[in-house]
């Protein structure tokens, strides 16, 4: 069977599936009342008009119809472990769904959130999908594989970070959803066509998340018709699990997803300094500050998909590892001159209006 014709299966099967399932989900939330509710950091329009939650149905049916799927095509499969990370991909993936229709259900406090991603994360490295070194972009040589203990430190983090900054990101209409179509895109054109061998098997891993967030992002593009709600930390579980398998594509998810890494990482800080937790939700984050400052959701949505889209282009441009570093040390300082200017400018408005 012709690869292109496998891509298109896998693709074609997850799209359609999340497409039957966002309806089912649509009626679910609004049979058993799962819906937003407006207030606090959640005052957009959706907010106001109760959008039904539970996308995670939608992301996770989709995704994981397609995988299995996926299975039984006649691809070449080189990683000996391919199964056992399947199966842990899974089966933390199920964990963390389920945490999420929870969420979503009695809108769980940050504690109980955190030891559902972590034991997601744990589940995964147990099953082997763990970072065991990075390409050293000075030399661009491999770094010899870490201690057992330092190996689990980073890739909890890794994945839990990855979790917390799609759950943060997912604020407006359409935004983590489209993220994460584009951040799987780079991933798969990377272990398809750019890697040699190519890892095919682990491409259509890739293209399964593709078409169950495209197909979520259907319903939930702007004007919202489905919320991802507790689905967030799915999607963000999916993308730091599928840059670890076949061989670590870090350097693609964070050039992608520099700009809502970053400000997950400075909101973190804010937090941190200012006594707070830094999982509470509040309406620091750039997009949250964007629309309050009279830009309208699409307009930040499809600012943060190009900017996205320009930097994780960068990855399929050249294989050097050193213009990888050199690039994303670009976006962060861009970035971060950007919330500096956004800082000043809140601490000028405030100062009028007092």
């Amino acid at each position: 069977m012709d690869y292109l014709v496998i891509f298109l299966i896998v693709f074609a099967l997850a799209l359609g599936t999340s497409l039957l399932l966002a309806p089912v989900a649509i009626w679910l939330a609004r049979r058993y009342n799962v819906t937003a509710k407006y207030g606090g950091r959640h005052t957009t329009e959706g907010d106001s008009r109760r959008v039904p939650k539970l996308g995670g149905l939608v992301l996770y049916g989709g995704f994981v119809c397609a995988v299995l799927v996926a299975q039984a095509l006649p691809v070449p499969r080189l990683d000996p472990y391919e199964t056992i990370r399947l199966i842990g991909l899974l089966l933390g993936a199920t964990v963390i769904f389920i945490f999420g229709v929870i969420d979503d259900i009695v809108d769980l406090p940050p504690l109980p959130q955190f030891i559902g991603q972590f034991l997601a994360a744990s589940i995964a490295i147990l099953f082997q999908i763990f970072i065991e070194y990075f390409n050293n972009p000075f030399t661009g040589e491999q770094t010899a594989p870490w201690s057992f203990f330092v190996t689990v430190a980073i890739s909890l983090f890794w994945m839990m970070f990855t979790m917390n900054t799609v759950n943060w990101l997912d604020g407006l209409d359409g935004l983590a959803s489209g993220v994460g179509f584009i951040a799987g895109a780079m991933l798969f054109i990377n272990s398809a066509f750019r890697v040699e061998p190519a890892q095919t098997s682990v491409s259509l891993l890739h293209l399964a998340l593709m078409g169950a967030a495209l197909g979520f992002l259907c319903y939930n593009f702007n004007p919202a018709r489905l919320f991802l709600g507790g689905g967030a930390p799915l999607l963000g579980y999916l993308l730091g699990t599928l840059s670890i398998i076949g061989g670590a594509k870090m350097a693609t998810i964070l050039l992608v997803m520099g700009l809502p890494l970053l400000d997950a990482t400075w909101q973190i800080f804010n937090r941190l300094r200012k006594g707070q937790s830094p999982f509470s939700g509040d309406r620091g984050h750039l997009h949250f500050q964007l629309l309050d400052r009279g830009f309208s959701q699409r307009q930040i949505v499809l600012g943060y998909y190009l900017f996205c889209a320009l930097f994780g282009v960068l990855t399929l441009v050249t294989s050097s590892q050193m213009f990888k570093l050199i690039a994303l040390s670009a976006m962060g300082l861009i970035i971060i001159v950007g919330f500096l200017l956004l800082g000043r400018l809140n601490q000028k408005r405030s100062s009028a209006s007092s």
